[in-house]
């Protein structure tokens, strides 16, 4: 007792241990641009005038793949427009002196025989060569993990306390995934699917999975993850469709993947460009569209483009504020992210199973984070990046809530599993995308309003993944060089 006492007595008035000082901060704040074009505000006039056959308005991974078609099939008349500094889209990349790293898009599912555009440009980039995909770009072992009940497990489907009834209910369901893979109606792209069952898009996978007696909660929650990874939506918001082709439209695939690099997707993006360069004209903000009787008026604060055709690959949601005579586009909803980049100078202790390259949080509002690093072939690595995934739900609060509202909101989320987080971080940089990707609601798939988005108009053609209604790897390439085979067709 006494020697506790004197230690108190010591203690008094000293200062707490000062926390680790986090720098960072916002990138990429285009929605200010975005505001403006929704306020209809007025822009610079342009300087100069250039004509030209063919504009492609939107430098994401499907206009990409549309001038990735254009090139390969000897038509090279025509420009790549992209608002922001760097192209990519969701498939955007960051760096520092430790790695390169990922904004969004992380990784493409291996495909199978039948995916021949995504194995196209596979060939194209050298990660299949004769029939097999080089190791180097596979994801290293360990690929998943879950933190449940205080430690960390192998795989993202719930074992540790899972019950019998929890069992039988992962394999029924399961089986019933297995049934609707060999129905021939889930598949990627979507169009090539049989697309009959509308009535499982007019409920959402929530009503489905009650409606099936599936209630476990386990169960629950790692479709509910799926459809927030794939679609920024809660399972209650995402179509029963959708939800099911999560499970069920992959197919067989005898390599382990996924495809993924240090910068994710941004190293396709970066190996495209290498070929697609010399027509791409970055931070070329188009404010302005008009149809004129023969061909297009495009207007961005540098140059007045004056166009016989244009593909429109931005997201379909911003035609109607750019283009004349366009109908609103409200049946396209979209779900608002925020992404950050953690740079560690230490990794954290772990509890149970090691690091691996996916690492996910059971029950937090946020994804998880994937380590940047995670492919390195150094046999030691202390200083890394995490990109961490958050679907916030809400468009206002993402924008409105300053970056330490953020940045303790992901520290305390991470700390469940990392309590000595804090000690390691010695950086956040966060990006806010208030309309990171297309939310496949229910109704929204077989609508007549989507449909109608699919049918050139002239020579406008559209091209964005959330035509599909799914924000993938594999949409927006498919819809990129629909668009461009549209095109070459009507040339």
């Amino acid at each position: 007792m006494l020697r506790r006492r004197f230690l108190s007595a010591a203690l008094v008035g000293l200062p707490a241990k000062a926390e680790r000082s986090i720098q960072g901060g916002f990138v990429d704040n285009s929605h200010v641009i975005g505001h403006r074009l929704r306020d209809r505000a007025a822009f610079p006039s342009p300087k100069q005038t250039t004509r030209i056959p063919l504009l492609i308005i939107g430098a994401g991974i499907a206009g990409l793949s549309a001038a990735w078609r254009l090139d390969k099939r000897g038509f090279r008349d025509f420009l790549l427009l992209e608002m922001e500094d760097r192209v990519g889209g969701n498939s955007r990349w960051g760096e520092n002196e430790i790695t390169p790293y990922p904004w969004a898009a992380h990784y493409v599912p291996v495909p199978d025989k039948s995916a021949r555009l995504v194995r196209e440009i596979m060939e194209d980039l050298g990660v299949l060569k004769n029939g097999t995909f080089d190791e180097r770009h596979l994801c290293h072992d360990p690929q998943e993990r879950l933190f449940l009940h205080g430690r960390w497990q192998e795989g993202l489907e719930p074992e540790i306390a899972a019950s019998r009834r929890d069992r039988d209910q992962y394999h029924r369901f399961k089986q019933i995934m297995e049934e609707f893979e060999d129905s021939g109606e889930f598949h990627i792209p979507m169009e090539s699917g049989k697309l009959r069952r509308a009535d499982l898009d007019r409920i959402s996978i929530d009503d489905w999975l009650r409606r099936k007696n599936f209630d476990s909660p386990y169960l629950r929650w790692m479709v509910d993850y799926a459809c927030r990874d794939d679609y920024g939506a809660t399972a209650s918001q995402t179509s029963a469709w959708a939800g099911i082709h999560y499970f069920s439209a992959r197919g067989q695939i005898d390599e382990k993947g996924p495809l993924t690099w240090p910068e994710g997707n941004g190293w396709i993006v970066r190996q495209l460009l290498k070929k697609l360069s010399p027509y791409v004209r970055a931070t070329q903000f188009v404010h302005r569209i008009e149809q004129l009787p023969k061909g297009f008026r495009v207007l961005t604060s540098q140059t007045e483009y004056h166009a016989d055709a244009i593909i429109f690959a931005a997201p379909t949601y911003l035609a109607p504020y750019l283009i004349e005579g366009l109908p609103p586009a409200r049946v396209f909803e979209y779900s608002p992210w925020l992404t950050a980049n953690l740079t560690l100078d230490r990794m954290p202790r772990e509890r149970g199973f090691p690091l691996a390259w996916d690492n996910v949080i059971y029950d937090s509002p946020a994804l998880g984070y994937v380590v940047a690093t995670h492919q390195s072939l150094r046999t030691r690595t202390d200083r890394t990046v995490w990109t961490y995934y958050w679907p916030t739900g809400n468009r206002a609060e993402l924008l409105n809530r300053d970056w330490g509202y953020w940045k303790e909101a992901i520290l305390n989320d991470l700390a469940r599993a990392h309590p000595d987080i804090r000690d390691c971080v010695a950086r956040i940089d966060i990006m806010r995308l208030g309309h990171a990707m297309i939310r496949p609601a229910p109704g929204f798939l077989f609508s007549e309003d989507r449909k109608r988005w699919l049918t050139p108009a002239r020579n406008l053609f559209f091209a964005n993944s959330d035509l599909s209604g799914l924000s993938l790897f594999e949409e927006a390439q498919y819809r990129g060089v629909q668009a461009a085979t549209q095109f070459l067709q009507r040339a």
